[in-house]
């Protein structure tokens, strides 16, 4: 219910999502203004992996569909799965932040010494209130047992690092 709560309110940064179906073909982007969007990236503790934005900021026009990606190595020998927890500020403006297309949806597993870029495809909401002109849009990475297949792979596990899961 929390997560409910702040998903509509966009309280404590939680970003909106529009499904790819839903999306206006042509969406109406507010060309009198910019606003700009910066990007950072965290890891939990001692979460095994480096994690950063591939750029630090750009400036987009509300309305206007927009992709970065971040970047992603496992520092651990072994495979670690993690799962992304997105944040905006100000936290008023969380709501007006549409993410089309997140790494963040889905646990991402990187085997031992793995890199990659993962993309975020968002939207920044026509009717942000123009008094806002940078928004932050955050990441921290947490460890997360994997979903058990039948292998035994060595997972993350907060607080005693690599073992067997």
């Amino acid at each position: 219910l929390y997560d409910v709560f702040c998903e509509v309110t966009g309280l404590n940064g939680k970003t909106g999502l529009i499904e790819e179906a839903r999306q206006p073909a042509n969406p109406r982007i507010d060309k009198t203004r910019e606003v700009t969007v910066e990007f950072m990236a965290n890891v939990n503790g001692s979460f095994p992996w480096e994690f950063k934005p591939v750029v630090n900021r750009i400036q987009v026009q509300p309305g206007e569909p927009r992709q970065v990606f971040f970047a992603a190595k496992n520092l651990a020998k072994q495979p670690v799965t993690g799962r992304a927890v997105p944040s905006v500020a100000p936290n008023r403006a969380a709501k007006y932040l549409n993410k089309i297309e997140c790494f963040c949806f889905t646990e991402q597993r990187l085997d031992g010494g793995e890199s990659k870029q993962m993309a975020v495809r968002f939207i920044v909401d026509p009717h942000l209130p123009r008094d806002v002109s940078i928004l932050t849009l955050s990441y921290t990475f947490f460890g997360v047992e994997p979903r058990q297949t039948g292998a035994t792979a060595p997972a993350y596990s907060e607080g005693s690092g690599l073992t067997a899961g």
